[in-house]
């Protein structure tokens, strides 16, 4: 692991993101296991929030694949490593907001919450499954978007 790699994995331990990512694994039910680079994989994940097929809280990743898939897929892992970057900068917990923030202006923006959200922008949108998409033809509220 390289120092930048624990100094994240020490981060997200000390602003309670990874564990609260931690105690999401063990509620639903997960299998745990070290993953590459500090990271944590939980598969297995069933609850139905949040939608996505992954995704991070501190350096646990959580999937819905099981155990032997899980992990398994490196663009999408590194993606979600992004992400657990992304909760040490944003000091852990307030991550949780600010991606809502973003994925809501997301929405305003293009009809989806990732085509225009900063995280998952800066996470590389098609790693994480996403589309590129353009502002919505007819804008937020019926009008016609030129941004």
């Amino acid at each position: 692991m390289t120092p930048a790699q624990r100094l994240r994995q020490i981060a997200n331990v000390v602003n309670l993101s990874t564990p609260l990512g931690l105690a999401v694994a063990a509620a639903s039910g997960t299998t745990l296991s070290r993953g590459p680079r500090g990271l944590l994989i939980a598969a297995g994940y069933g609850w139905k929030l949040p939608h996505a097929g992954a995704f991070t809280l501190g350096n646990v990743i959580l999937y819905r694949a099981h155990h032997g898939v899980a992990g398994t897929n490196t663009v999408l892992l590194g993606h979600e490593e992004r992400h657990s970057t992304q909760y040490a900068y944003c000091l852990g917990l307030p991550f949780l907001a600010l991606y809502g923030v973003a994925a809501g202006w997301s929405m305003l923006r293009s009809g989806n919450p990732s085509s225009k959200n900063f995280f998952e922008r800066q996470a590389g949108l098609a790693a994480g499954g996403y589309i590129d998409t353009h502002n919505r033809p007819d804008g937020p509220v019926g009008q016609r978007n030129e941004a």
